[in-house]
């Protein structure tokens, strides 16, 4: 029986990760990529727009050097990813150029996703590429990324960019042909998967070579619940086999296929949910608590016991519990300094405003 998908396909993230880009040299899979481009230029022929979410800077950077080793430094990993990228784009041009298209590079850190601006045109630009029948290529700007503003893995990029752009599919293509019941004696792979669950969720194994790749099925399922979240569906499927992008979009039964929320988180509060990072921290009590988990309640001073961080207005702060739980997050109308002034003055002023506030999901 064939796949169905609840809408008609026509705008699709691919995810590819490091595993299915190098080898364990540390060198491009030649045959891989090339039969990858063949694939997606063929899908972008056909109409659809296609945004490649790329790893591999990292790990061809330590090729181009004779290295296998991954070091643990950031300001080594960021000197890889800056040769890497070169490497890695040098080869989507040349394989895209011989299928008569073009690419484009997309640096991205969490910066251009927690700024509202940024985000905004971030999403501006990509569109405007798409316009120009050319094909994006994303990856994490490693070059200059820390701590602070790391994505940690591109599973997650991904995600962003999809919900970013209103894709209408993502496809995470690795090295496995999907989420395996680890549980069951035969190790199968599931077909359909209607929400990720603590079961699910405990099924999710790491990576097992570090030197190449990071996330494993952990991020994966990460990727997952962020991007179904906006109503779009998710397919992991292996990236080695044959003509498996044309396979999933003929309704094949190539992978695991992880169904979109019935409602769609908006574009903002989606946004707030996952795309931008909480600048600190909001601590308030029982019962201001109790009156938010109800919804459709705004967060009042009176309620606020505390915070941490260094925020300023219209930055996305948690909500957290006198024991330190988050329960809620949201776009925050004071700055720390005006918190105090307010708090001195006791007034009843409106911290974070309903509209603009997000529960967690538990």
């Amino acid at each position: 029986m064939s796949r169905t998908f609840e809408r008609k396909i026509k705008r699709i993230v691919i995810k590819l990760g490091s595993a299915t880009i190098a080898n364990y040299y540390m060198n491009p899979k030649a045959s891989a990529f090339e039969s990858l481009a063949s694939e997606i230029c063929a899908v972008s022929r056909q109409g659809i727009d296609v945004v490649l979410v790329s790893s591999g800077s990292i790990v061809l950077g330590l090729g181009e050097l004779g290295q296998r080793l991954r070091p643990a430094d950031v300001t080594s990993l960021q000197a890889l990813a800056a040769i890497g990228q070169n490497v890695l784009m040098h080869l989507y041009t040349q394989l895209f150029r011989k299928n008569g298209l073009c690419c484009a590079q997309v640096l991205l850190t969490w910066d251009d996703f927690r700024d509202r601006l940024r985000y905004n045109s971030a999403r501006k630009t990509i569109e405007k590429i798409l316009e120009y029948d050319v094909i994006p290529i994303i990856n994490e700007n490693d070059t200059i990324s820390n701590d602070e503003i790391k994505f940690g893995d591109n599973d997650r990029l991904s995600a962003l960019v999809a919900s970013l752009i209103g894709a209408d599919l993502l496809l995470i293509l690795s090295d496995v042909d999907g989420l395996y019941d680890t549980q069951s004696s035969d190790k199968k792979v599931f077909r359909e998967i209607k929400e990720v669950t603590k079961e699910i969720e405990s099924l999710a194994l790491g990576t097992p070579n570090k030197n190449i790749s990071k996330g494993g099925m952990v991020t994966k399922l990460e990727a997952v619940k962020i991007v179904t979240q906006a109503k779009i569906p998710c397919i992991i499927a292996n990236a080695n086999a044959p003509c498996v992008i044309a396979d999933i979009l003929k309704g094949g039964q190539v992978g695991t296929l992880f169904v979109e929320k019935e409602d769609r988180l908006l574009a903002k509060r989606h946004w707030i949910s996952f795309a931008a990072k909480p600048k600190g921290k909001i601590i308030v009590d029982a019962g201001a608590r109790q009156a938010l988990l109800k919804g459709g309640k705004s967060l009042l001073l009176p309620g606020i016991v505390g915070w941490e961080g260094h925020f300023r207005k219209d930055d996305v702060v948690a909500v957290v519990d006198q024991q330190g739980q988050e329960f809620a997050r949201g776009i925050v109308n004071y700055s720390v300094s005006d918190l105090h002034t307010a708090k001195d003055k006791k007034q009843k002023a409106e911290v974070i405003h309903c509209d603009d506030m997000v529960l967690s999901q538990r």
